[in-house]
């Protein structure tokens, strides 16, 4: 088990003290990828605010030696805790895609970091299955996708796997996969 991971923090220097904007994990130089090449996204936009302004974003790594999971689990409960910009917090990290339209309902009460959270599960399930499918050229099931990945429902003894359902349908709108019908089963492919 290598412990080449690491998780850092993008912080504007032109707050004092320096405010904390993003929130990474990887490996190499994984953390300064953002500042050679500035991408459109809003965390871009913001980084290339900073640049312009003469003034370059400081890089800071929280903690070191780690492991992938152990490096997801401190990147996620720093995102929770910091809250992104759709739940009142202040990163610039994007976990709920633009395409999704949510419904809000006063009455529900939804846990500071339980939104992050669920998108960065989301985001890690979808990565699986891309990759499932890459060793795959042929086509997988959803029941593929449900058995090998552990993520079998088990409801009254019923197993429907409607998780590993909408996690293809996710794919499929964002033109990740594929779908060919075969029979009464439906076969996804890597585009």
């Amino acid at each position: 088990m290598t412990k080449t991971y690491y998780v850092y923090s993008l912080k504007d220097p032109r707050k004092k003290p320096a405010k904390v904007f993003y929130i990474g994990k990887g490996t190499g130089s994984r953390e300064t990828d953002h500042l050679k090449k500035v991408d459109n996204t809003r965390k871009g936009v913001y980084i290339q605010e900073i640049l312009d302004s003469g003034n370059t974003p400081i890089i800071s790594k929280v903690v070191e030696e780690l492991t992938e999971e152990q490096a997801l689990q401190i990147e996620l409960e720093l995102i929770s805790s910091f809250g992104t910009l759709e739940t009142g917090g202040v990163l610039y990290n994007t976990v709920i895609p633009r395409s999704i339209n949510r419904k809000i309902n006063k009455k529900v009460t939804v846990p500071n970091g339980a939104i992050e959270k669920a998108q960065l599960g989301l985001k890690l399930l979808k990565n699986s299955i891309i990759s499932l499918s890459e060793e795959n050229p042929e086509g997988i099931y959803n029941s593929d996708c449900a058995h090998y990945l552990g993520l079998q429902s088990d409801h009254n003894g019923n197993q429907q796997d409607y998780l590993t359902y909408s996690v293809l349908g996710i794919l499929l709108k964002e033109g990740v996969l594929e779908s060919k019908r075969i029979g009464n089963r439906r076969k996804y492919k890597k585009l």
